[in-house]
């Protein structure tokens, strides 16, 4: 009805594949946040909101960045929402035309619709350790908006934002599946094609004990993020669980595994001229956002007591 469309019932299935593919690829691109930004507003912005984003993020001439989980602070004046408060770091936040901000009031929690060019809104480019992708800091002096820039009910986007992490975790998680997948596939080649003493590296029975070690985190790490789209995309009742198991399992195993492909391919391994620390970069820095692996196995924590008590 927006505008968009996907080719099964789950258009959030699809999508996976599509960011699994920017992982083999490291490709650069706001996919995750634009995403985000484009199931909020299908799921709660009104007629309007939908009218004014949708097209254009639809049509790749626009950009929307999520502020994330972080909230700012918000009071309601009348018919205008002030907005004040930093968010960082926010994905895309510097290319972005639309930003969706979380905000505290005395309703509760809410979300905010804000254009990037509002009076009072200060965006300062950040550097990052992926070299292709962009973070920034989104600063709101006294921001001023018409309450028609909410998104959803006043007081009531807490579940709505919980939809949103979880969009973001699982896309994440897939770009991250695509990256070790890649990454595997390179080492297997690198090692068949290497000789050392007349041998090629792949027939050393120490090196293929790793391969198969690496194999069986790549076989995890797969199932784990694929648990949790399905998850996700069918709305079932563990899908925060299984979110949270799979952003905590797949971070670091993603960079260990990463760590020894580098290690298997021995000094052009660790070169800038090979490709393999492009992927290091995109895999680390995903293990940092969104949840680290520790506030999500705390959140997993908390999950898990919450529903034995």
């Amino acid at each position: 009805a927006d505008g968009g469309g996907s080719l099964s019932e789950h258009g959030l299935l699809d999508l996976v594949l599509v960011a699994e593919e920017m992982g083999r690829l490291v490709s650069p691109g706001p996919l995750v946040p634009v995403s985000v930004v484009a199931a909020a507003l299908s799921r709660s912005g009104t007629a309007e909101q939908r009218a004014a984003v949708l097209p254009g993020l639809v049509a790749g001439d626009a950009v929307a960045a999520w502020c994330g989980t972080a909230t700012i602070d918000a009071d309601i004046d009348g018919d205008t929402i002030v907005l004040a408060g930093t968010v960082a770091p926010v994905e895309a936040g510097a290319q972005a035309q639309h930003l969706l901000v979380g905000v505290r009031t005395a309703d509760g929690l809410s979300q905010v619709l804000v254009p990037a060019d509002a009076a009072g809104v200060t965006i300062t480019p950040l550097g990052n350790l992926d070299l292709v992708r962009r973070f920034a800091e989104v600063r709101f002096d006294a921001v001023r908006l018409p309450r028609s820039a909410v998104v959803g009910a006043l007081g009531a986007a807490a579940d709505d934002v919980e939809h949103q992490l979880q969009i973001a975790c699982v896309l994440q998680c897939a770009e991250t599946v695509g990256i070790l997948d890649r990454v595997f596939e390179m080492t297997l080649e690198y090692l068949g094609d290497r000789y050392s003493f007349g041998r090629p590296l792949s027939s050393y029975q120490a090196l293929k004990h790793r391969v198969a070690d690496d194999k069986m985190v790549l076989e995890a790490c797969q199932a784990t993020a694929t648990a949790a789209a399905r998850a996700v995309a069918a709305g079932a009742e563990n899908a925060a669980e299984l979110v949270s198991v799979a952003k905590r399992w797949i971070g670091p195993e993603a960079t260990e595994l990463i760590q020894d492909c580098v290690q298997l391919h021995g000094g052009i391994g660790v070169t800038w001229e090979h490709d393999l620390h492009l992927y290091l970069r995109r895999a680390t820095v995903n293990r940092a956002t969104y949840g680290t692996p520790e506030w999500h196995a705390e959140r997993l924590a908390t999950q898990l007591l919450g529903a034995a008590s």
